[in-house]
């Protein structure tokens, strides 16, 4: 696949265009949200495995862009602050149809939860207990399987050699060791200094296509509005008392502060609607669990917690407001971020660092396939014998992941 950014850099208005060639052509932003929409409604696991179903779609089937440039996106997201997997969807989603394809694709990947979970939190009492237990535990083994194969496919792709395998082994047992976000950031930054001492930089390389045509002033721009609300909200929810502005400003910071995504925002979104009596600390459990049945992104709990704020605003509105006020950094940080991201990038010596950061990421993947995507669901020999079935049909019978989902779910619930 073989596409370059524009040597000129376009407004912010325009939507990237790519290469001619058939692979490379643009999509419209509805066969995005077909696509993303089809990933929101399999997509169990949590943000490690959502990064699995992602490669699976983008860079094997659809070859949308080529593994390193993948492992590279996957990087700068650990970087920024927000939900990893539900921003490397977001930049996607833009690299095809522009800003309208980054909108598509976060619509069609957090949608189907985050209704689900608003339905929930506005009728649909019994809604947590409605998937059996052994169903929803079949979810989980698959996304052991889903985790198993990206790491085995980017291992072989970006770990060739003893110096990468090493670096790879190094990330991931130092994340084991000291579990957290800071840990995973400053592993990849560790990475990057050791790619560049021990990889010598290739002049003549050039980098794979990772096509993003948002000027540098356009991304100045974004960032610039990204550091703007998130100063200015706190000041004027505490000098304009109104419920509409707090609930955005509370959302808008959680979104804005929490490094390491999925269950890293749990305590800071407790902080924010627990102590206040917004919402009881009963009806946030409650949600919690809840939001362990459905498939996406798990900062969609934010819109069952928008619907049930006990002031208005609440219900559907309450759900959309605060869903939109805590992925809105996600957006802003990465049309401001990528313009940089992508001229940073063709620099030889980025290119060397970048080598040491790939093999990172990669370790950051094995760290998680144990923990938690294994310590939660392998428990015995069934479990274990569905996680070696499940992996099975992805690598060898190259069933589509959606069939394989829906067949441990079932299989779970039979077993369970």
């Amino acid at each position: 696949m073989v596409c370059k950014i524009p040597a000129t850099p376009t407004p912010p208005a325009e939507h990237p265009t790519l290469a001619n060639s058939p692979t490379d052509r643009p999509d419209s932003p509805w066969s995005v949200f077909l696509i993303f929409l089809r990933l929101g409604l399999t997509s169990f696991g949590g943000p490690i495995a959502h990064l699995g179903y992602f490669r699976e779609a983008f860079v094997t089937r659809r070859q949308w862009l080529s593994e390193r440039s993948y492992a590279e996106l996957v990087a700068l997201c650990q970087f920024l602050p927000g939900p990893a997997s539900s921003q490397v969807g977001i930049a996607l989603g833009l690299s095809r149809a522009g800003y309208g394809g980054a909108a598509a694709a976060w619509a069609g990947f957090t949608l189907p939860s985050a209704i689900a979970l608003i339905l929930f939190a506005v009728g649909l009492s019994h809604y947590g207990t409605a998937i059996p237990g052994g169903a929803l535990h079949g979810l989980k083994v698959v996304a052991v399987a889903v985790v198993a194969q990206a790491v085995w496919g980017m291992a072989r792709n970006l770990c060739r050699g003893a110096v990468k395998l090493t670096l790879m082994l190094i990330a991931a047992c130092i994340v084991l060791l000291a579990p957290s976000a800071w840990s995973q950031v400053g592993v990849i930054a560790a990475a990057g200094v050791a790619g560049l001492l021990l990889f010598k930089p290739q002049p003549n390389t050039e980098p794979d296509s990772l096509p993003i045509a948002i000027s540098r002033r356009a991304g100045a721009i974004w960032l610039a509005l990204f550091v703007v609300l998130l100063v200015s909200l706190p000041i004027l929810a505490d000098g304009l008392p109104n419920p509409v502005l707090a609930l955005v400003d509370a959302f808008y910071r959680t979104g804005a502060l929490v490094f390491g995504g999925g269950h890293v925002v749990l305590p800071l979104l407790q902080a924010e609607v627990v102590p206040p009596q917004w919402v009881s600390n009963d009806v946030f459990l409650a949600g919690y669990g809840a939001t362990q049945a459905v498939p996406g992104p798990l900062f969609t709990f934010a819109a069952f917690l928008g619907a049930s704020m006990t002031h208005a605003p609440s219900g559907w509105l309450g759900g959309v407001i605060a869903l939109l006020a805590i992925f809105a950094p996600s957006f802003l940080l990465i049309c401001g971020a990528l313009p940089f991201w992508a001229s940073l990038r063709t620099s030889p010596r980025t290119q060397a660092a970048l080598a040491g950061v790939n093999a990172a990421v990669v370790g950051l993947l094995l760290a998680a396939l144990y923990r938690p995507v294994w310590t939660s669901a392998i428990f015995n020999g069934y479990d274990f014998a569905l996680a070696v079935l499940a992996l099975v049909a992805l690598m060898v019978w190259k069933l589509p992941p959606w069939l394989v989902v829906i067949g441990c779910g079932m299989l779970g619930g039979l077993l369970g």
